[in-house]
């Protein structure tokens, strides 16, 4: 996804300082996938010691937190919505 286009995670309505989208639905998803990668990748200090870069490791794991976001806001859109 290149542009986050994805409604907000926590909306709230306007007062009188306006209104406060905060982090999009995306980033949302992408934090909590983020909190179940990272130890999966184990200690970072014994990955960097087995030859892998901390950036790379690091980079690696952002990418796959949003590949799964993106995932979870396409089987989202698929679904039908449920009127509440």
């Amino acid at each position: 996804m290149s542009k986050d286009n994805s409604e907000p995670a926590f909306p709230s309505d306007s007062n009188e300082f306006g209104a406060v989208l905060g982090m999009s639905l995306r980033d949302h998803f992408a934090a909590k996938a983020i909190a179940k990668i990272a130890p999966s990748f184990g200690e970072i200090g014994e990955l960097a010691t087995s030859g892998h870069e901390i950036e790379e490791i690091l980079s690696l794991a952002a990418k796959y937190a949003y590949e799964i976001a993106d995932q979870m806001l396409a089987a989202r859109s698929a679904q039908p919505r449920r009127e509440s």
